[in-house]
């Protein structure tokens, strides 16, 4: 991740960089230093999945955590962890709570109109790769395919990108070690392969077909 944001700040590119709450994600220097290039801390929120949909304790752990991070640098932006594997859609906590009323000015599943702002994502280690996304969708108002990301630097070259774009990126997809790059190649294709059984099973649920999934090894 300050990799990343070190790439991103020699250009001059501002982002904005969400954290997890877990352990993994929380390293108080790192996060720090991020801030320092000039890039914007926000909280990468998961508390509905975390509390197995109890919206009370999902509310008070995300106030908690929301504070934690506050403790570090200003947050006023949130973005929700899609949590493939859980039944619960974390955005869900908004149907009774209201995030605004804690000075965050903008969550982009809620607040961007994208219609308007052409989104990219490289959950499934691929450009807007539908069929290994299970929340880290939205409504475009674009027909634009990239195949790949020297075809996204192509349609940059040439002109042929909307004039406001939203790039989602995991800075783990982007290693240039050759171990830690084989790892989440690996490791994503396994992800996208459950991903699939589950999004089989939602659309076969919605046309009420019964369908069982067997999950081997865990």
């Amino acid at each position: 991740a300050l990799k990343t944001a070190r790439l991103e700040h020699d250009p001059g590119i501002p982002a904005s960089c969400c954290f997890r709450a877990v352990p993994e994600s929380r390293d108080e220097a790192i996060i720090q230093k991020i801030a320092g290039l000039g890039h914007e801390i926000g909280y990468h929120y998961e508390n509905l999945s975390a509390c197995k949909g109890d919206k009370g304790c999902a509310w008070e752990d995300f106030q908690a955590n929301l504070a934690k991070l506050r403790e570090l640098s200003p947050v006023t932006f949130i973005c929700m962890h899609g949590s493939p594997l859980s039944r619960i859609n974390n955005l869900d906590l908004w149907q009774t709570h209201d995030y605004k009323a804690l000075g965050i000015v903008g969550e982009p599943y809620l607040d961007v109109d994208f219609t308007q702002v052409f989104y990219l994502t490289d959950t499934g280690r691929r450009w807007n790769h539908a069929g290994a996304s299970i929340r880290d969708r939205v409504d475009s108002g674009f027909d634009i395919r990239v195949n790949s990301t020297g075809h996204l630097m192509a349609l940059a070259r040439e002109g042929r990108l909307p004039e406001r774009v939203m790039i989602n990126t995991h800075p783990q997809r982007w290693e240039d070690r050759a171990w830690p790059w084989v790892r989440e190649l690996v490791w994503q294709n396994v992800k996208n392969g459950v991903k699939k059984i589950v999004l089989s099973f939602k659309k076969k649920a919605g046309r009420g077909e019964a369908c069982v999934i067997v999950v081997i090894g865990g």
